[in-house]
């Protein structure tokens, strides 16, 4: 077990180093299109990595400063100061802890399977759109933009138009860091040496090969050299006071303010939604399809939310691309979220002038590649094989967020999701039999004539309250349809929970049509 332990240690480490990579130019970047101070952007990500990461249940989701609520908090820190702002940020962070207290964290289990993989396909598609043009040098626009594809804002221009423009400034040394940054990254995920080398995650490796080979331009070719808003900007303190100057405190005489409580509430609003989308999806990308607790999730990013309006921070969310990239990176436990808010910390009071060399080109290539992973061809086969109750929701949902953005084009798909739901449960009721049960004891779980995504919370929360070293048996013999999400929910229970509580389980009378061949580990009976 202790072998097992120090493995798991030296893997989230290093995947915390790859978010840290990911997260530190986001933190940055997310604060100056906010209107806030750059720092605020740390401070966030600090407390959303350490503080977040110990309250949270999630394994694998990372939380930090949420591009999807730039354009809230530019207009309320336009509008009421940064001061009174901070203020309406520690109120947030109450109304979000209220929530998770109260248990509003369920409806997560209600966001149907097709919908999560058509959100996170999207994103995958407007990672690659976004970070193109930096990739080849092109960053002429607002500070922000470098990190707007997390505000999924793609209407502004033509989905090509701004790669096609980009080339007009293409830089030569930004495309020979990019190419080399890629070849490593693809080296790393399909060379079989490189593969079984777990010590030194790729990213680091370009990170390091970005800065030498910007060193030596500089050393020999001066023209290829990348300086500027190509670099990461980390800000620098010649001392401690100015260190400790660069915090912040809320102004409590606004809190008779309506527009702060305003603020409150629409930021609470949005960054609870958004942190359960996230939760959901990191669950679904999480290769141990562990199960995490919305409603723990809501009162860790309550509590992050209230720490950062005290010190002066911006408002945090869970967060899709840093928790993709944690995915990806081979995290095993949430050590990885709590590790890479530990080297923000470190980074940004020892090191900065050094991180201040890294070039962005080796960060656009780092999540060119999770882009690529969000939306491979192999997700689109899946889907397509899954049948069209699932596809066609997938990719409605996944040109929804491209075209619009994240919450509008979620919210379409859902209203697609019911549609089909509605139209399959009309006539047909759902019900669960549940019997009280103690460990050791055999639970019997007789599936209704149609069950659909609308019952899994239920069955969801069944599964997870199973005592150890139970026997389960799930009947199947009334079902006339059983939704893809519920099996999917079963064969993951099957494959991956029950073994962590050492439960047997027993599957009876599964039509041939449900494809459950793939759960292991399981008896399966026909009467």
């Amino acid at each position: 077990m202790m072998k097992l332990n120090t493995q798991i240690l030296k893997t989230d480490l290093l995947s915390g180093m790859v978010v840290f990579l990911v997260a530190l130019p986001l933190c940055l970047g997310i604060a100056v299109a906010s209107g806030a101070p750059p720092f605020a952007g740390i401070i966030t990500g600090v407390i959303g990595g350490i503080l977040v990461g110990v309250l949270s249940s999630s394994n694998v989701s990372v939380s930090g400063p949420a591009a999807g609520l730039i354009a809230i908090v530019l207009a309320a820190v336009t509008n009421l100061g940064y001061e009174t702002f901070l203020l309406a940020v520690v109120l947030a962070g109450v109304l979000q802890l209220l929530l998770g207290i109260a248990k509003a964290g369920g409806i997560s289990s209600y966001f149907p399977s097709g919908v999560i993989e058509g959100m996170l396909t999207a994103i995958g598609i407007i990672i690659i759109k976004k970070e193109l043009p930096h990739a080849i040098g092109y960053d002429k626009e607002h500070e922000g933009d470098f990190y707007s594809y997390e505000l999924m804002d793609t209407a502004d221009k033509g989905f090509f138009s701004e790669i096609i423009h980009s080339f007009n400034y293409a830089h030569t040394g930004i495309i020979i860091v990019t190419v080399v940054s890629l070849a490593i990254l693809i080296a790393f995920n399909k060379v079989p040496f490189l593969k079984k080398i777990k010590a030194i995650p790729g990213a680091l490796i370009v990170v390091i090969a970005g800065i030498v080979i910007n060193e030596i331009f500089k050393a020999t070719n001066p023209a290829f050299a990348i300086t500027g808003d190509h670099l990461v900007k980390l800000p620098t303190a010649s001392s401690f006071g100015e260190f400790f100057g660069q915090f912040r405190f809320p102004n409590f005489a606004g809190f008779a303010n309506p527009a702060v409580w305003i603020t409150a509430v629409t930021i609470a609003a949005v960054a609870s939604i958004e942190t359960l989308l996230c939760l959901e999806a990191g669950d679904k990308m999480d290769p141990q399809k562990r199960f995490s607790s919305a409603n723990t999730e809501l009162r860790a990013q309550g509590i992050g939310n209230i720490f950062a309006g005290l010190i002066g921070g911006i408002p945090m969310t869970s967060v899709i691309v840093r928790t993709s990239a944690n995915v990806n990176a081979g995290a095993k436990s949430k050590l990885s979220a709590i590790a890479h808010g530990v080297f923000l910390l470190i980074a940004v009071v020892a090191i900065p002038s050094v991180l201040n060399k890294i070039p962005m080109a080796c960060l656009a290539a780092i999540l060119i590649m999770i882009g690529f992973k969000l939306a491979s061809p192999k997700v689109f086969k899946h889907m397509w094989q899954s049948g069209k109750f699932q596809f066609i929701p997938f990719i409605i949902t996944a040109i929804a967020v491209v075209a619009i953005d994240l919450l509008k084009g979620v919210g379409i798909g859902l209203v697609v999701s019911i549609f089909f739901i509605l139209r399959g449960n009309m006539k047909l009721a759902y019900f669960f039999k549940k019997e009280k049960y103690h460990e050791g004891e055999t639970v019997h779980m007789d599936l209704a004539q149609e069950v659909s995504f609308l019952n899994k919370a239920a069955i969801k929360q069944t599964l997870a309250h199973l005592p150890k070293n139970s026997k389960l048996i799930i009947d199947a013999a009334n079902t006339v349809y059983i939704d893809y999400d519920v099996l999917e929910l079963i064969r993951d229970f099957v494959n991956y929970g029950s073994k962590d509580k050492n439960i047997t389980v027993i599957l009876k009378n599964f039509k041939p049509a449900y494809k459950m061949e793939d759960a292991i580990h399981v008896h399966s009976e026909q009467d």
